[in-house]
């Protein structure tokens, strides 16, 4: 696994980062198995949960995550988030990110996190109203790189197991970031 993470960061590198990423989920589908392989290794969804975290200057892929399990969004997003301390400024994410805990831990390292909170208290809507919207709507740009990534290699994944497909989802990442590179 640390190879292909090792190639996606190579292919990063070949960009100039911004100050802004953003980082949000998205599913892929699985290629259709039989029902007999399907009941065999445990399959019970159809779709992988992908994370992607993205440079919201140069909509270069900076890391890819696709957990075996359906974990939420603040577990991934903390260990997404962790394993690229060093390549962020300032973080946007949307409601489905918002954990205290890991607002604490990106201000504790430096980073300037802009994640919304969900609407529970009056207050929170008024931590809301404080952040830049214009940095905060950077976020769309992730959307805008999934729907290139499926539009371009597809959405749907031929590989059956986890780390066929993990493999999978970081050639294609990092096809795009180096096809972005050599684009004149």
């Amino acid at each position: 696994m640390r190879i292909w993470r090792v190639l996606l960061r190579l292919s990063v590198s070949l960009h100039e980062l911004g100050d802004v990423q953003a980082i949000d989920a998205t599913g892929f589908k699985r290629h259709q198995a039989s029902r007999h392989y399907v009941l065999r290794v445990g399959y019970n969804f159809d779709d992988i949960k992908t994370t992607a975290l993205v440079d919201c200057d140069t909509s270069v892929i900076l890391d890819i995550h696709c957990p075996m399990k359906q974990p939420h969004d603040t577990q991934i997003g903390r260990q997404v988030l962790t394993r690229n301390l060093t390549q962020l400024a300032t973080i946007t994410a949307d409601k489905s990110y918002d954990w205290d805990a890991l607002r604490h831990e990106l201000r504790d390292t430096g980073i300037c996190p802009v994640i919304k909170h969900r609407e529970f208290y009056a207050l929170d809507k008024a931590h809301n109203a404080r952040h830049d919207e214009n940095v905060y709507h950077r976020r769309s740009i992730v959307e805008a790189v999934f729907f290139a990534l499926k539009h371009r290699v597809g959405e749907t994944l031929r590989a059956r197991t986890w780390f066929g497909q993990f493999r999978e989802l970081v050639l294609k990442a990092a096809v795009r970031n180096i096809e972005q590179a050599v684009r004149p």
